[in-house]
């Protein structure tokens, strides 16, 4: 692995570079110098970033928990005590109720976002964190059990960018939580002021690429144990601390617990999240089925598979056709053993399945390396992943995951 593999590139938060490598799921290559130089003049005219509206019938409700897991010491920090995570909890809710609409993220985490993209005085931080979300903090949750997805972001990525995906979700009747785990973002805010850097990202990229693939595996498995904690932790069988951080008022994370049917619970990720989201389901059967969303399987899928239950692989035709040079994805479709899906998507970059080139679309910016509109980069993230969920937590037939449509004329079914 290139040291300058590893390193993002200049505007890679808003031009969502193509990852052709097998180390591109930690990395983003620099876009043409042309792009780049186009970027400041267009970004400073926006003033206002929206995510995309929701399509289900249910209004969306967040809060936010900090979870401390007293069992596990945290990988990378070790003298920095138990294992911490930040999560949104979203849940649906009722119509008209709660108070102020959810923040993006905090202005700090967005600042160090921005410079470990390269991207200071390209973006203001306060345009990013000022995002406008649908969630809204305080509302009544709609009444009954609903499916609970997980879901983790990519390596050095603060858990808001995977938001459209999770406001989607629940606008659907999903109970999601969308995980920041400790040490693995450019910057995560904590309670009593702390905001945590990415001391695992310096571990991998001081790393040769032997060690750095393994450095990689350890994320993956790691993520797999938080989410297996928060999964405890929601479902009331927990014995970690939390406490709530958001606006809203309330109990801490076990106050949830009515709200999550355990039997129909999700997992997915974007990038290393996608990997986390396999090793997961591999070491917890309560997990029924789970997406990887162009993530490299440094932690492989067992040579058993998992146990029958179904997989969604979503990814760039670039970085992850049969034929390209991340062999992971050949290897563990080979493995899994249930339901299962391969799709990738033409002009799609490795940024395409997250928040960033919808934002970016709205500031302007493309990068011509991974041409698929925002709207659609959105769109297509929404309908295939909300598809596999609804289909194998709820039961609904989705004929859209059944082979190409002419609505969906980029998305490409692979059947090695």
């Amino acid at each position: 692995m290139k040291r300058s593999q590893l390193r993002r590139g200049a505007a890679a938060l808003f031009l969502a570079a193509a990852l052709p490598l097998p180390l591109a799921a930690t990395a983003v290559a620099a876009p043409a110098p042309s792009a780049v130089a186009a970027t400041p003049a267009v970004a400073a005219t926006a003033t206002h970033l929206t995510l995309p509206a929701p399509t289900g019938p249910y209004a969306v409700g967040r809060d936010t928990l900090h979870l401390t897991d007293p069992r596990r010491r945290d990988p990378w920090v070790p003298a920095a005590g138990a294992r911490e995570l930040m999560v949104s909890l979203y849940y649906p809710a009722h119509r008209g109720t709660g108070g102020a609409r959810a923040p993006y993220m905090t202005t700090e985490e967005a600042r160090l976002l921005l410079e470990g993209d390269k991207l200071t005085g390209v973006v203001a931080p306060e345009v990013l964190a000022g995002t406008r979300t649908h969630a809204r903090t305080g509302a009544r949750p709609i009444g009954g059990r609903h499916p609970l997805v997980v879901l983790s972001p990519g390596f050095t990525l603060n858990r808001a960018t995977l938001s459209l995906l999770a406001e989607e979700l629940t606008s659907r009747g999903y109970v999601v939580a969308l995980l920041d785990h400790a040490y693995e973002s450019f910057g995560t805010t904590f309670p009593g002021g702390r905001t945590l850097t990415c001391v695992a990202c310096r571990a991998v990229e001081s790393a040769p690429e032997s060690t750095a693939r393994k450095l990689m595996a350890k994320v993956a498995t790691g993520r797999a144990a938080d989410i297996r904690f928060v999964l405890d932790t929601l479902t009331g069988r927990g014995d970690g601390a939390s406490t709530q951080t958001g606006h809203g008022q309330g109990a801490p994370a076990r106050r949830y617990a009515g709200l999550v049917d355990p039997r129909r619970i999700g997992v997915a990720g974007h990038s290393i999240g996608g990997n986390s989201a396999a090793s997961a389901m591999a070491a917890d059967r309560r997990i029924r089925a789970g997406v990887n969303m162009d993530g490299t399987f440094f932690a492989p899928v067992p040579p058993g598979g998992l146990d029958g239950r179904p997989f969604l692989m979503l990814g760039s035709l670039d970085g992850h056709a049969p034929t390209a040079e991340d062999t992971t994805w050949l290897r563990d479709w080979r493995r899994l053993d249930g339901w299962k899906r391969w799709l990738t998507v033409r002009d799609a970059g490795h940024f395409t399945f997250i928040d960033i080139p919808v934002l970016g679309a709205q500031l302007g910016v493309t990068d011509p390396t991974a041409p698929l509109p925002g709207k659609r980069s959105g769109e297509i993230t929404r309908d295939y992943v909300g598809a596999f969920f609804d289909r194998h937590l709820r039961g609904r037939p989705e004929p859209v995951l059944d082979g190409p449509t002419p609505d969906n004329p980029e998305v490409l079914f692979q059947r090695p």
